[in-house]
Parts: structure tokens; sequence; C-alpha cells
């Protein structure tokens, strides 16, 4: 159980302190509503150039990194395609330090031409090695328009192309900062030896006087149900053919997602998972294989990623996976092998309130997607799904109109059907 105290300062900005006086090291997680769903289809990639650009120098601030090393501090922050995360731990004694940083980049953000050039390159270069100049690297470029055509969904969150990033200008990363970087878009969450009643007065002292900005009205187009499979054929200099299965899910809210999520545990999650078992070990069709969900707060999906043995058809390969889902759907799991995975997902929700950064986090985390007290009953929704929810969830979403098969082969051309 984690203990929470809230407070709303009256510019909108939803404080949460969990105090833990086991540690003398405080966590300070700020979470903004933005994530690259938000983002506009001919201006992509913004939100995650925010990551960079907000570690730039603010008003009173001209190195962000600075006064927070000598305090002893460190910090990071990530983006993703719903939210953009930003978090420091440091000492105790030097807690009013985050507060100070935190505070004067969300209301007086340094951005000019200059700034914004160093970080286009930063992210230009990072596009082109994470995602053009290794191998599979441009899979997800090509996979996300294939399993979506309407939702924001459609593109990776370092954006569409390259073109986007190069061509941002200055009154647009503004007009993005102005619109999404205030109070009332945020949620600033404290966990550590702290006093509740004297970080809402930090708060209040910091960040109260920032002014909120004009409330959002989000109207992210929802993608329609698929109707019918879709593949796509690339190739590259790649050592194996690898093949990307995904079926449309529900979204993270949904009364179904922790028995989704337990799905993909049961086909892979470790070298007992049946996936490994059946097409890795057994028939040795696969090299590696791995199943996962996407986690996404509007309907995300689940996918299925391998990459074969030499010597492996990829119509082989899919049909071998296909068989295990089929498994899923035509007969129920044993109660001992869904209570392992049951166990293993409880676990490792444990394991992740252990230090005070990721309580932080995962308070944020799920104050953002419904309520921060949600953080304590994940543990109960995993353990109510039933063998039967399995299959019906089963038989609901793989569907062969449902699926979308990118397939990865090691020659070149490219043909799409």
């Amino acid at each position: 159980m984690i203990n929470y105290e809230t407070h709303t300062l009256s510019n909108g900005l939803k404080v949460i302190v969990h105090q833990d006086k086991s540690t003398p090291v405080v966590a300070m997680n700020i979470l903004y509503k933005v994530g690259a769903r938000d983002e506009n289809p001919e201006k992509t990639g913004f939100a995650h150039l925010f990551e960079h650009l907000m570690f730039g120098g603010s008003k009173n601030i001209p190195k962000y990194d600075t006064p927070l090393e000598i305090t002893g501090g460190e910090n990071n922050a990530f983006t993703n395609n719903d939210f953009t995360n930003y978090y420091l731990t440091l000492p105790k004694q030097n807690l009013e330090t985050a507060f100070w940083l935190e505070s004067d980049r969300m209301f007086g953000l340094n951005i000019n031409e200059k700034s914004l050039a160093v970080q286009q390159q930063v992210v230009i270069e990072e596009f082109k090695q994470r995602y053009l100049n290794q191998p599979y690297g441009d899979a997800w470029l090509k996979f996300r328009p294939l399993a979506y055509q309407v939702h924001p969904y459609r593109w990776p969150t370092i954006g569409m192309e390259i073109r986007h990033i190069e061509d941002a200008k200055l009154e647009d990363v503004q007009a993005f900062y102005s619109r999404y970087y205030r109070p009332n878009n945020a949620i600033l969450v404290l966990s550590g030896d702290v006093n509740p009643d004297e970080i809402i007065k930090l708060s209040e002292k910091w960040f109260g006087q920032i002014p909120a900005g004009e409330a959002i009205q989000r109207n992210i187009p929802k993608e329609p149900e698929q109707t019918e499979k879709r593949t796509l054929s690339i190739s590259s200099d790649v050592p194996l053919d690898a093949i990307y299965m995904s079926w449309h899910m529900v979204d993270r809210n949904h009364p179904d997602y922790h028995a989704t999520d337990l799905i993909s545990d049961l086909l892979s999650n470790g070298e007992s998972a049946r996936l490994y078992q059946k097409l890795v070990k057994e028939t040795e069709l696969f090299n590696d294989i791995t199943a996962f969900i996407s986690g996404d707060y509007d309907p995300g999906f689940f996918m299925i990623t391998g990459k074969l043995n030499t010597g492996t058809e990829l119509p082989e390969a899919e049909k071998a996976i296909l068989d295990e889902i089929e498994n899923l759907k035509t007969g129920l799991c044993s109660a001992d092998e869904l209570q392992k995975i049951k166990n293993k997902a409880e676990a490792s929700q444990v394991f992740s309130e252990i230090n005070v950064l990721n309580k932080a986090m995962n308070l944020a985390f799920f104050e953002f997607i419904s309520s921060a007290s949600d953080i304590n009953k994940e543990g109960q929704k995993y353990q109510k799904v039933q063998r039967e929810d399995i299959q019906r969830i089963s038989r609901e979403m793989f569907r062969n109109e449902n699926l979308s098969v990118l397939y990865y082969k090691k020659t070149e051309g490219q043909t799409t059907t």
C-alpha cells in the first residue's frame, strides 16, 4: 500500500506527496500531459524535441544540470506517445533546489534560435542512429502507419520523418511550449523523507505564481475498426529475416487490459513461456521471439516480434505463431500456468515500488491515466483474471481481420500488399 496526499494549486497543478522515511533521498517527478499523439501530423516529433529543449537552460538558470550536480542530484527524462516525464533525485536537505529548477523551466524556458538549432541536430542524429543506421531500426517507422491509419499512434515518438524536425520553426516550438508546458497540464509528485505540509508550501512558493494555460480540448481521431489483414514487406542488409505482427487491443483503462497483459506473459515471459518453448527451443524456427503490449492510453496494440533462424521461411514462421495463438482461443490455459504469470505480474509491481523514484513515477502515471489511487489496485486486478477471460479476449482480439504483419527480409527491394 502506497499512502499519499494530494493538493491542487489554484493554477491547476496537481501535487502528490508520498512520505517514505526509510531513505534520505527525495525524488521529484513531473509529468506533462503531452506526447506524440498531441502533435500536428505535419509537425511531428515536437514532444520528444522538447524533452531535449527542457535541459537547455531557463530564464534564471543557464545550465539546468550544473546546480543539480552541485547538490548531489541526478536527473533524466523520457517521452512516449501519451506523455512526457521528467524526474530527478537529490539529498533531502537540498530539496528546494529541485523546486527552483523545475519551476523555472516551466515558467521561462530559454527557447531561441540557437538552442533550437542545437537540439534539432541532436534529435536528427538520434533519428539516424536509432531508426536508419542500425539493423531493423526502420521497422517501427514502417510498422506504425501499417497498424494505424488515422490515430496519431501511426508515427513514433521521435517523429514521422526527419524533415519535420529539420523544418521546426521557433514560433511553432514556442507555441507548443505555451500550450502544453503549463501547470494545469502537469502532475508533480514528491516521494521520500519529506513533510507533506512543507511540500505543499514549497509547491505554492515556487509554482503557485505560474499562470495556468488555456484548457486543452483534445480532439484526437479515433482509429476505425480494422476490417482486413494488412501486410507489408520490406528488405534491408540485416542478419536474419524478421516478422512483426500486431493486433489492435483495448486502452489502458479498459477492464480487459490486465488480462490482455497476462496473455502476453503467457506467450512470452521467460524461457518457460509458450512461444520460446515451442518456436525457439522445440522447433528451432526462431532465433528469438517476444510478445508484449503497447500499454497506451488510447487503444493500443498487442505485438509479437521475432527473428527467424536461417532456413525458416516467413510464411512458415507466421503460421507457427498463429498456431500458438489458436491454442489460446480453443483451449483454456491451466490454473497453475495462469497463477504463475499472475504472481510474476504482481511481483513486478511490488519491485517497481521499492525505491522512491519508481514510486514517484508510478503515482504520476496512475494519476495521468485515471487516479493515483489505482496504484494500490493493480495486484488485485491481475489476480481477478480468470482462465475464461484469457480465452474470451484471445478470441475477440486475435482475429485475422485485426492483424497487421510486417515481413522484414534480408534481401533487397520492397513490395506492399
